[in-house]
């Protein structure tokens, strides 16, 4: 609720502190006095567009501040939480302008942007007057506050979670027919791609052996030559492996006399003899291969060009040929089966569309069944306010597909008609100031009584000469529902009805005062006494007398 508001330098107030309490408020004055001047300030604060007019004159600069208590959980700490601004358990808007038209605003002393002001005062105030409404004036509100009278969490839920099922299996058929389509037109290039690196066959490891046997074939002479060399050195008469075995042969012959020490020794003959063969078979088979011709070293020149310059096209190295053309082989299968993809994305699509249908359709029918209860309660409201011939219609209309979300497919409005036999119009188009403020508090009652707030949780509601207009009964009818409102909610009234402010828990005169040339509003907070005065003087005028006195002793004791 609203717990203090704090004005400097505003038109014709030029400091003023109030503290507000719970319940309904009543500020009353002569007509003049400046009550629609507090209501500018409070506006100011809850980011209402900044007027240089407002800075009182002579002043360099106006400032407003609003202090709020909240309970947890309260959207406007969401609000601020979203813009990572520091969330503290009272709320305390400050905002300045000044004379140029220049304002800045603060939230618990964080400056904030005019607009995350304006969105966070709409979860905290409300305003129903002749010339200026917020909240259910909006249209884009009116479904909410059907929704919160019914108690429709659970269903709006459904519809939420269908809602989102069908845009995640709408969002990936769509990527995947993007994909589809991109794959089509690359379809013939990838076909000549694996085409292509099927007739070539890379193998892996492929390039550095042939590197290096085009290197040995490109001196074959030389290494025809060292190979010879090397098999007459350990071949022949002299040769190592003839001169191995005589020694083997020789210790073999006194083994037995040596006590074993020549065992390790014969040991490694061995292995020397086996190493040797070894070598001689390797050395062997290198000098067949020498026996290559020409045209098997231009083979291998033609096989690695033509892998070299496969890479190249690719942008790659020869050696992740293989896998490139296993990848691309991938991507055309995927072609191939993207057909099947398509169709069952397809299918779940439109299962998913009749689920989010079928939820949207059983909400549309609750809607449609609690406006007929709103209509009713809302009905009878209004003849006690003097609307006996006016109606109240909310109509719950079909939204076009491409309109459809995840609160449903339905457009909810409320309509009057004000005249009997009319066709009811939207509210904010067909009722005068007066009957628009009581067309509000008869909607704002119905939705009290239900436990649900009907804007979400607007914690205070301000109405500004919601009696215009009336006066005896109808008067009082209005000041008895403003006080059921009060107990839910906390309810600032600006009235000029004697029957309304006697309902008020709490009482404010806002009054003007004149110094030379200096003009001046105050406000100042009425105890019984005073209280019993001010009402006496709403009924008499502008002499105050004994049987002014004596009725408004009646109506404060609720006989009026």
């Amino acid at each position: 609720m609203l717990a203090g508001l704090a004005i400097k330098n505003v038109v014709l107030i030029e400091h003023l502190t109030l503290g507000f309490a719970p319940g309904l408020c009543a500020l009353t004055g002569e007509t003049g006095a400046g009550k629609s001047i507090l209501l500018d300030a409070l506006g100011l604060a809850l980011g209402a567009r900044a007027d240089s007019g407002l800075v009182r004159r002579g002043a360099d600069q106006a400032s407003v501040t609003a202090e709020f208590d909240l309970p947890a959980g309260h959207p406007a700490f969401a609000l601020m939480a979203e813009a990572d601004l520091e969330v503290e358990d009272r709320l305390v808007i400050r905002r300045s302008l000044n004379g140029d038209g220049r304002s800045r605003a603060h939230l618990n002393d964080q400056p904030v942007s005019v607009g995350l002001l304006r969105q966070i005062g709409e979860t905290l105030v409300e305003v129903h007057g002749q010339f200026e409404t917020h909240g259910l004036m909006n249209p884009q509100t009116h479904r909410g506050v059907l929704d919160a009278f019914a108690g429709l969490g659970d269903a709006l839920e459904s519809v939420a979670d269908a809602w989102r099922a069908w845009r995640r299996i709408e969002a990936a058929r769509r990527e995947a027919a993007e994909e589809a389509e991109r794959a089509r037109q690359e379809e013939d290039w990838l076909r000549h791609a694996v085409e292509e690196l099927d007739q070539l066959a890379p193998e892996a490891g492929e390039e550095q052996r042939l590197a290096e046997t085009r290197d040995m074939l490109m001196h074959r002479e030389r290494v025809i030559e060292a190979v010879q060399a090397a098999l007459a050195a350990l071949e022949g008469d002299a040769g190592a492996d003839r001169a191995v075995g005589a020694a083997q042969r020789a210790l073999q012959r006194i083994a037995d006399k040596a006590g074993g020490r020549v065992d390790p020794v014969l040991a490694t003959l061995d292995r020397a003899a086996a190493e040797l063969t070894d070598a001689l078979a390797q050395l062997q088979s290198l000098g067949a291969d020498m026996d290559l011709d020409s045209a098997e070293l231009e083979r291998l020149e033609e096989r690695l060009f033509a892998l070299r310059q496969a890479a190249r096209k690719h942008g790659l190295e020869v050696e992740a040929l293989p896998a490139l053309r296993a990848d691309l082989a991938r991507r055309l299968s995927l072609i191939e089966g993207q057909g099947d993809e398509l169709a069952r994305l397809a299918r779940e699509a439109e299962q998913a569309r009749a689920a989010y249908v079928a939820a949207a359709e059983a909400l549309t029918a609750r809607r449609r069944a609690a406006a007929a209860d709103l209509d009713t309660a809302v009905a009878d409201e209004l003849p006690p306010l003097k609307l006996e011939k006016a109606r109240f219609a909310t109509a719950v209309e079909a939204l076009a597909e491409g309109d459809w979300g995840p609160t449903g497919a339905d457009r909810v409005q409320f309509r009057v008609a004000t005249n009997p036999g009319a066709a009811p119009g939207p509210i904010g188009k067909i009722a005068s100031g007066g009957e628009l403020a009581r067309f509000m508090l008869a909607l704002k009652v119905v939705l009290a009584e239900a436990r649900r707030s009907g804007s979400g949780s607007v914690p205070t509601l301000v109405f500004d000469e919601v009696d215009s207009g009336i006066s005896g009964a109808t008067a009082a009818a209005v000041g008895e529902r403003l006080s059921r409102l009060g107990q839910r909610v906390q309810v600032l009234v600006v009235t000029h009805s004697p029957q309304v402010a006697a309902r008020a828990g709490h009482h404010w005169r806002v009054q003007k005062a004149a110094e030379a040339e200096h003009v001046s509003t105050t406000v100042v907070g009425l105890d019984d006494r005073a209280r019993r005065e001010e009402i006496a003087r709403m009924l008499a005028g502008a002499t105050v007398t004994d049987q002014a006195r004596a009725a408004a002793d009646s109506l404060l004791a609720g006989e009026g």
